[in-house]
């Protein structure tokens, strides 16, 4: 696990940049965290640095996925699911937004937590964001093969 403190945008930015960098078409981001802690920001981040024009990434909260088309640094175009899980009561629900259907794509999921049990992506990039002393900071884990990506 790997910590940074966050105090202004250019380093959310900078860290969105180097998650970017790592992604491949599959990989899945887990960006988990209180209220106002960052994760949306950084979603924004990291699909506008994707994303082969500009671009205006929402929160998607109430339609609770949103997707975009982008080009990721090893030449494939595919799209970003960004799903906002926070509305999520039951894992049940979950079918309706159709993670399995996105799997060969990069997924960016907010409030993971709200998953279940029976979401195991093959390769991930977790973010956990908080907020201490007023000073954003975020841990970041990975797993599959997007730890050795990230390393890199």
């Amino acid at each position: 696990m790997i910590s940074y403190n966050l105090p202004s945008m250019d380093d959310t930015r900078a860290v969105a940049l180097r998650v970017a960098e790592a992604l491949r078409a599959g990989d899945t981001v887990l960006l988990g965290g209180d209220l106002g802690t960052g994760k949306t920001t950084f979603a924004q981040q990291l699909i506008a640095a994707l994303s082969p024009q500009a671009v205006e990434v929402t929160s998607p909260t109430f339609n609770l996925v949103q997707d975009y088309p982008v080009l990721l640094r090893d030449g494939t175009q595919t799209s970003v699911f960004h799903y906002d899980l926070y509305r999520i009561e039951q894992a049940s629900a979950l079918i309706e937004l159709g993670l399995d259907e996105a799997e060969s794509a990069v997924r960016v999921i907010e409030w993971p937590e709200r998953l279940g049990t029976n979401f195991a992506p093959q390769s991930w990039i977790s973010l956990y964001f908080t907020l201490q002393d007023g000073a954003r900071k975020v841990q970041v884990k990975s797993g599959g093969s997007a730890t050795e990506r990230l390393a890199a």
